[in-house]
C-alpha cells in the first residue's frame, strides 16, 4: 500500500469494488423487490439528493426511458461514467453515509446483525481507497483527505478518537469541517477551523475545571490560562521552552496571516501544503492539550 496518494484519475477498479459493497449492503438488483420498497427507496432518495445537489431533474436527461428510472440500474451507470473526481467522491460519501445510518436498523434487508456488517463496510471501504493509491477515507460520516499513512495513523485518527467525546462535540465538529474545506480546496476557511476547533478544545477544558476565560477569548490568552493553571506541568514547561511559542505561533499566527483579516488589494493564496501543515499542527496540539488534561485529572 502507499504512503503516497493521489486525488485525481480514480480508477474504475475501485468504483466497481464501491458498487459491489453496496450490493451486499444497500440492496441489488435480486432483492429490489423481495424488499418492498427499502432498496428502490433508498437508492431513489440518493438519486433524488444528487439531482438537487447538482441542479437536474434527471441525471441521464437525454435517455428515452420505456418505463421509469430503475434508480439502482442508473445510479450505478452514473458512478462508472463519471469522470469528475468531485462527484464521485459526493456519491461515495452520500452512500456510504446511509450504509452507516439506515442499514444498521435490523429491519434492513433482514439483516442478523446489520450493525457488524456497516462496520466492515466502511473498513473495507477505507481499505479499497488506500490498495488503490486514492489519498480519502470514510471517517465519522465525513470522507476526509489523507496526505501521508503515517501521519494518517498517528495524528489524524488519534486525534479524531479524543475527540469523539460528547465534551469535545464542537472542537470535532470543526476539525471535520477543516478538513470538509480542504477536501474542496477551500483552504481559507480550513485554516479558521482550524483555530476553531484548536480554541474549542482549550474552552472545553477550560469549563472542566472551572478556569475562568472570560467573553471573547482568543488563542494566546486560552493557552495562557492553560499554562498557568499547569496543564502542561511547570517542569516541562522549562524543559521545552519553545512549546508556548510553538503552540502560541503556530495555527493562530498562520490562520491570523493567512485568512484571519481583510487581505487588502492583493488577494492572498493559501497553498495546499500549508493547509496540509496546519491540520497536522492542530491535530497534534490538540492531542497534547487532551492527553495532559487526562494526566492533569488523575493528578
Amino acid at each position: 500500500m502507499n504512503d503516497v496518494y493521489s486525488y485525481e484519475n480514480i480508477p474504475n477498479k475501485l468504483l466497481v469494488q464501491i458498487i459491489h459493497i453496496w450490493n451486499r449492503v444497500l440492496g441489488n438488483q435480486n432483492n429490489y423487490e423481495q424488499y418492498g420498497s427499502q432498496v428502490p427507496g433508498c437508492y431513489k432518495y440518493i438519486y433524488d439528493i444528487l439531482c438537487e445537489e447538482y441542479g437536474v431533474f434527471d441525471l441521464f436527461p437525454n435517455i428515452q426511458r420505456s418505463s421509469g428510472i430503475h434508480y439502482y440500474h442508473e445510479l450505478c451507470k452514473y458512478l462508472l461514467a463519471l469522470d469528475d473526481e468531485e462527484k464521485i467522491i459526493d456519491i461515495i460519501e452520500l452512500t456510504f453515509t446511509l450504509i452507516d445510518t439506515i442499514t444498521r436498523e435490523n429491519t434492513y434487508l433482514g439483516k442478523t446483525d446489520p450493525s457488524k456488517e456497516a462496520d466492515e463496510a466502511i473498513v473495507l471501504l477505507n481499505s479499497r481507497f488506500k490498495e488503490n493509491g486514492i489519498g480519502f477515507q470514510f471517517i465519522d460520516g465525513h470522507i476526509i483527505k489523507v496526505d501521508s499513512e503515517f501521519l494518517h495513523t498517528n495524528t489524524i485518527k488519534p486525534v479524531l478518537k479524543l475527540l469523539n467525546d460528547k465534551n469535545y462535540g464542537g472542537a470535532q465538529d470543526e476539525f471535520l469541517k477543516a478538513y470538509e474545506h480542504y477536501r474542496h480546496n477551500e483552504n481559507k476557511e480550513a485554516l479558521n477551523n482550524c483555530l476553531k476547533s484548536l480554541e474549542s478544545t482549550m474552552k472545553t477544558i477550560c469549563d472542566k475545571h472551572s478556569w475562568d476565560y472570560g467573553k471573547s477569548p482568543n488563542a494566546s490568552h486560552l493557552i495562557n490560562i492553560c499554562f498557568r493553571n499547569n496543564l502542561i506541568p511547570e517542569f516541562w514547561q522549562q524543559q521545552f521552552t519553545s512549546l508556548r511559542s510553538t503552540l502560541e505561533s503556530g495555527v493562530p499566527t498562520g490562520r491570523n496571516k493567512l485568512s484571519g483579516h481583510g487581505q487588502g488589494e492583493e488577494i492572498i493564496k493559501v497553498p495546499e501544503y500549508i493547509v496540509s501543515y496546519m491540520l497536522n499542527l492542530t491535530g497534534a496540539a490538540i492531542i497534547l492539550l487532551i492527553n495532559s488534561e487526562k494526566e492533569l485529572a488523575n493528578r
